[in-house]
């Protein structure tokens, strides 16, 4: 492709870079309609939009095709976060290189004298994040009284992030004559109403279709226990083998307990948050660029700008908070026309909540449970033939070594160590406790395995139930890793609308109650907050009836025999004794109805014609006084 419509000096930039065509917002950014015009745009992360604003800009800042001599700042951009500034920085480095552009970068966690004399020596562009900046301006160190063009890239997060006012100073220092490039991905109304006040006449701009989704990323959900989430992250890591994987976390605590546990299990793994200095977060970015590290364990915040071409894996090991966390999380891969896979871990009692969070991302992911150890190992199988059937050069002394190996063992021998010795080079995968079998949404009619209850057996419960959306798929994992005990371990477990009480046989039933105490509220943990506690006096509560499959013949199954028909409920519970005389064992259905006074003489409750006092309102309901009656 051509781009003689750019100035020469950017057009052999992008082509040295290896550019064949502009992706779609770099193209209309460039059109002859948006010269000198404010632009309001809406782009998906990955999409090209720093090199986007930057040929965006170069009208104001080349004069008959070079730059001026450098003095006060003519660009000023400003960006969320250090990652993501300094990758703006390294970007316009590139394009402007051939202009002789002086690009000064100024973020938090940098030496700030060292930002300041080279901003006191003279800039063309700065680039830096809000808070920094503007530390520059009130100490007179940016001076933006000649600024020519701003850019706020990822406008929506630094609003997030509490940056307003810090941007509303900036661009208040600024001249009215600038031009203001807005970039995000959303067009929230804070967003509207910032570009209402910094532009003027703004061009809109949108590369964002009815699918929010990146289309070259492939969503999935993976759906599993509460207690087997680190250990389905740590299969989907095997099962794809992806030269570079990001997880991401909600707070750095979470990121530093998932960091430590898989450097523990092999895995080449580095990590990103809030607790981290500058000069870690570039030796974490470095080691992943070098393939020294595969997998970076981040917070939302850490990650942003992070731009890595061999990131083909994202994992959102804590759901995001909305669609645009997914959106820009998920955003780290498939980018620049590249393939990736965005997998959310979904706990069986979050469904619900990712489902409606697809549907306001408008995105379609494919549900599935989580990989199981043998399905790593098939995997790994056909890895390692493919890897060891594919023709290679072989060396001289490789050659002399295999035939010396030859005489001594067996073929046979030398293959099975050749697999044992790439095999123990891999982390080993997890078994699930709930094996990989319960992932997808039981279709109508399917129910939980039955459990019976054990005779001798101590009854416990826990502080949810229907209301909580308590249910076995995930209550039996989580009893198992709570009490150190199998599932068989576990009996019948009645699960009632606020409480769940289920019974452990009386052998373990000392060992299990001391298990629960121990693992209780461990880090705070989402699952570790069940209080779970013994129950000496069971459940007060009948089982729920199984009816079976709706539509079917109930008659087997101890439910109705059919609308009308004869119903085996099974023996009730004898009442309990009532005050105003009715005792214990009294038979309401034989009651005689020749004792009691005429409908209309009977007096209201309470001694009062139309109140109630005590009891239950007679026919109005809760509250309501009785109609009709005197």
């Amino acid at each position: 492709m051509s781009f003689d419509h750019l100035p020469p000096l950017l057009a052999e930039a992008v082509t040295a870079r290896g550019y064949e065509a502009l992706t779609p917002v770099q193209q209309q950014i460039s059109e002859l309609e948006t010269a000198g015009r404010d632009l309001l745009v809406s782009a998906q992360t990955g999409s090209g939009k720093t090199v986007a604003f930057g040929l965006a800009m170069a009208n104001e800042l080349l004069e008959d095709g070079k730059l001026p001599f450098a003095a006060s700042p003519l660009a000023l951009v400003i960006a969320p976060t250090r990652e993501l500034a300094l990758q703006v920085s390294r970007e316009l480095t590139w394009l402007y290189a051939k202009a002789g552009a002086r690009i000064a970068t100024c973020v938090g966690g940098m030496d700030a004298s060292r930002e300041r004399r080279s901003l006191n020596q003279g800039v063309h562009i700065v680039v830096g994040t809000p808070g920094r900046l503007r530390d520059h301006y009130e100490r007179g160190a940016l001076d933006l009284k000649t600024l020519r063009v701003a850019v706020l890239d990822e406008a929506d997060e630094m609003l997030d992030m509490g940056f307003r006012e810090d941007l509303e100073e900036l661009l208040d220092g600024t001249p009215e004559t600038r031009r203001t490039l807005l970039f995000s991905a959303t067009m929230p109304k804070q967003i509207a109403q910032l570009a209402k006040r910094y532009q003027k006449d703004a061009l809109r701009i949108s590369t964002v279709g009815d699918d929010r989704g990146h289309g070259d990323i492939s969503y999935q959900c993976i759906t599993v226990a509460p207690s087997d989430i680190e250990g389905a992250v740590i299969n989907l890591l095997r099962l794809h083998e992806a030269e570079t994987a990001i997880l991401f976390c909600a707070t750095r605590d979470n990121v530093r307990r998932l960091h430590s546990s898989l450097i523990e299990r092999g895995f080449a793994a580095v990590a990103l948050s809030g607790e981290h200095s500058q000069s870690e977060r570039n030796h974490a970015l470095q080691a992943l660029r070098d393939r020294r590290a595969r997998v970076c364990v981040a917070t939302d915040v850490a990650a942003r700008g992070i731009d890595l071409p061999s990131l083909t894996l994202v994992v959102h090991v804590e759901i995001p908070r909305d669609a645009e966390t997914l959106q820009h999380r998920s955003g780290r891969t498939g980018r620049a026309g590249k393939k990736g896979t965005a997998a959310i871990i979904v706990p069986y009692p979050r469904r619900r909540r990712v489902d409606g969070l697809l549907r306001g991302a408008r995105i379609e992911a494919e549900w599935m449970n989580a990989p199981t150890a043998e399905e790593v190992r098939e995997k790994d199988r056909e890895r390692l033939l493919e890897k060891l059937l594919t023709p290679v050069e072989h060396e001289e002394a490789d050659l002399e070594l295999g035939k010396k190996l030859l005489a001594e063992r067996t073929p046979e021998d030398i293959a099975a160590a050749l697999v044992a010795a790439a095999r123990g080079t891999m982390p080993p995968p997890e078994e699930l406790i709930d094996g990989g079998k319960r992932g997808e949404r039981p279709e109508r009619g399917e129910r939980p395995e039955r459990r019976e209850q054990f005779e001798d057996s101590v009854w416990f419960r826990m502080d949810i139930g229907r209301r909580q959306n308590a249910d076995p798929r995930w209550l039996l994992p989580l009893l198992c890793r709570r009490g150190h005990v199998t599932k068989n371990e576990i009996g019948a477990i009645r699960i009632g609308p606020n409480e769940t009480m289920f019974n452990i046989p009386i052998a373990i039933a000392d060992r299990f109650a001391e298990a629960i105490q121990r693992t209780a509220n461990v880090d705070g943990d989402e699952e570790s907050g069940v209080n779970i506690a013994p129950a000496p006096e069971g459940p007060t509560y009948p089982p729920r009836r199984d009816n079976g499959p709706r539509g079917g013949d109930r008659g087997d199954r101890g439910g109705y025999a059919g609308r009308g028909g004869d119903r085996d409920r099974g023996p009730r519970p004898p009442l309990r004794a009532r005050e105003g005389g009715r005792g214990e064992g009294r038979d309401f259905g034989a009651r005689e109805r020749s004792d009691r006074a005429p409908r209309g003489d009977r007096p209201s409750f309470g001694g009062k014609p139309g109140g109630f006092k005590g009891g239950r309102a007679p026919f109005g309901g809760k509250g309501k006084p009785a109609r009709g009656r005197g």
